[in-house]
């Protein structure tokens, strides 16, 4: 899961990064609503949530609601302000944004509020994702492997390892580009490292044969990758 977080007040920004990464979520960090808004249109990039302060610099938590609704795009956006009265709250509502956090807020309500974004979404996610022998559980973090007998084994994986299977159980039996995984799973802004997306698949092969997945993963040189596990 994307979040592209548009605040420019350092200290909450870091709060709320470290702590949306934390549940797993990849978070894009910007300080203000023209650069913002350059991600959004970035067509690589695909967001499942967005977080806008209202008051930014270059352009507003506001302007970046009408401008991605007036391109009828549908991307939950939670808003956060200082702003308390009822008719500012109404005026974000009607701006495009699908829920109203007002600071001070605790990082349990921000979380709770992000949740309830996504099951409101059409593209609303299941609380678990299977895919072969293998399922996704996203209220504990954790991957777990189903062998022949009914036996169940927790597979650890980090943060990114974790994002990166899920991309590919989203995906099962697709080619999957390098490009694409760089662009869908590491943030814009980090730089830019050939072989990271090899090394990645490899500690995540590593995990996965550990705990009796036999390659299910395959690489299709020259094309990218696929993960053949039976959907």
């Amino acid at each position: 899961m994307r979040v592209l977080l548009v605040e420019d007040e350092s200290d909450l920004g870091a709060a709320i990064k470290r702590t949306l990464t934390q549940q797993k979520y990849l978070v894009d960090w910007v300080m203000n609503g023209t650069d913002a808004w350059a991600y959004l249109e970035n067509s690589w990039t695909q967001y499942t949530l967005a977080i806008f302060d209202w008051m930014l610099p270059g352009m507003s938590g506001l302007e970046l609601c009408q401008r991605l609704r007036h391109k009828k795009n549908p991307l939950p956006v939670l808003m956060l302000t200082a702003k308390d009265r009822m008719e500012d709250k109404v005026i974000g509502l009607d701006a495009g944004a699908d829920d109203y956090l007002v600071k001070p807020f605790g990082m349990a309500e921000l979380l709770a509020r992000l949740r309830a974004l996504q099951r409101r979404s059409p593209h609303f996610q299941p609380q678990e994702l299977t895919v072969g022998n293998l399922t996704l559980d996203y209220g504990s973090s954790t991957v777990v492997s189903h062998n022949a007998t009914g036996d169940r084994q927790v597979i650890p994986l980090t943060n990114k390892e974790f994002q990166l299977l899920e991309y590919f159980m989203k995906h099962p039996n697709q080619i999957i580009t390098t490009e694409q995984i760089r662009n869908q799973l590491w943030e814009v802004s980090a730089e830019p490292i050939s072989n990271v997306v090899a090394a990645q698949m490899r500690l995540l092969r590593r995990k996965l044969a550990s705990s009796g997945c036999s390659n299910p993963i395959e690489t299709l040189h020259g094309m990218g990758y696929r993960l053949n596990l039976t959907p």
